[in-house]
């Protein structure tokens, strides 16, 4: 049976394709086997001092390299001296950052964001703007974005766990990105701390980024069909993807809400009970024995510790959506919010980092 929408981004294909038009996926000829698996493309690190020209013609000058892994460079870089440093994230050309760049141009124009902000009476939304884009060197594609503070992973030192006013914050503004995301017909897919960006100050910023992983869940308002092993099976962070990623289905909203809640656990309790396994379909099997007990998911990790009742409020009402469900943004929110005003806290304060 051909292809009816491209499984990496959701275009619909015409039933002859063997590609997508959008994202340049290859699909197998019929016969042949469906399963797929993860590509991987390295990148080395490219001189700092080194100028990057965009598509629009701006020079950016690489000042330090900021973060490094196998497949993603983030590097701080300026067009000038007077100028205020942004984000250059540089990836390999045919890598998952083209899937990001296509995330941003569709779903994520200042405009569109703006125009959300405005509609919601919002006085901030943490989606990155993307300032400019290209290719280098005919290997690298990258992303520049204006300065976004840290990532949480940065801020969190070692074994270092959050208190449950901090994750609260975090978690409201989280939700308020994957509800503009979401509305968008797209899911993040890949939510971590590293992708989680902290600008402190008076009124703080938190971002999430990295949409490298961005699946178009809902193209022209259809929302896709559960089919398992249309996907990379376990592609991600194995202990905080949904239990749809392990099983190769293609992400919805509920894999988004449930990958923030296994976020919320781990950065408060800093554990989760699948920690330990060293196989993803053991921590897929786990998932799923407490996926219908939520209880003793919170039990485990909060251990002699009193369970927040927050986290049980939140876990409790996304483990139970269906996989075309629409989450109430709102109410949860609302119960996360009310919660951290018993705690003494509030969104307008600088997070309890």
């Amino acid at each position: 049976m051909p292809f009816q929408f491209c499984p990496q981004c959701g275009t619909k294909l015409q039933p002859d394709f063997r590609f997508c038009p959008s994202c340049g996926e290859k699909f197998p000829r019929p016969g042949k086997s469906r399963a797929r698996k993860a590509k991987h493309f390295t990148v080395e690190p490219l001189q700092e001092g080194e100028e990057i020209t965009d598509t629009m013609g701006k020079k950016w000058k690489l000042v330090k390299l900021c973060s490094q892994s196998a497949t993603e460079l983030v590097y701080e870089v300026s067009r000038c001296i007077n100028e205020s440093n942004h984000i250059l994230k540089l990836g390999a050309k045919e890598g998952r950052i083209f899937n990001e760049q296509n995330f941003l141009q569709r779903a994520a124009k200042p405009a569109s964001v703006a125009k959300w902000i405005k509609q919601k009476k919002m006085a901030f939304l943490g989606i990155p703007s993307c300032v400019g884009f290209g290719v280098h060197a005919d290997s690298y594609r990258f992303l520049i974005f204006p300065d976004m503070g840290q990532s949480l992973q940065s801020l969190m030192k070692e074994d270092e766990l959050l208190s449950e006013e901090a994750v609260l914050q975090l978690a409201c503004r989280i939700l308020d990105v994957l509800h503009y995301v979401h509305s968008n017909e797209y899911v993040h897919a890949d939510i971590n701390a590293e992708n989680v960006y902290v600008k402190q100050g008076q009124s703080p910023q938190v971002y999430l980024v990295g949409y490298c992983h961005a699946f178009r869940f809902c193209p022209g308002g259809k929302h896709v069909e559960y089919r398992e092993d249309s996907r990379i099976p376990h592609d991600g962070a194995a202990e905080l993807i949904s239990l749809d990623v392990h099983r190769g289905a293609a992400p919805s909203r509920r894999s988004d809400l449930q990958s923030l809640g296994y976020c919320m656990l781990h950065w408060h309790t800093g554990t989760l009970p699948w920690a330990g396994a060293h196989h993803p379909d053991s921590v897929a099997a786990e998932k799923q024995r407490f996926m219908k007990d939520v209880p003793a998911l919170l039990r485990h990790c909060f251990g002699e510790k009193r369970v927040s009742s927050a986290f049980q409020t939140y876990l409790t009402a996304v483990m139970t959506l269906q996989y075309p469900d629409q989450p109430n943004y709102a109410a949860l929110k609302a119960d996360l919010s009310a919660s951290l005003l018993q705690l003494g806290g509030s969104l307008e304060e600088p997070l309890r980092l």
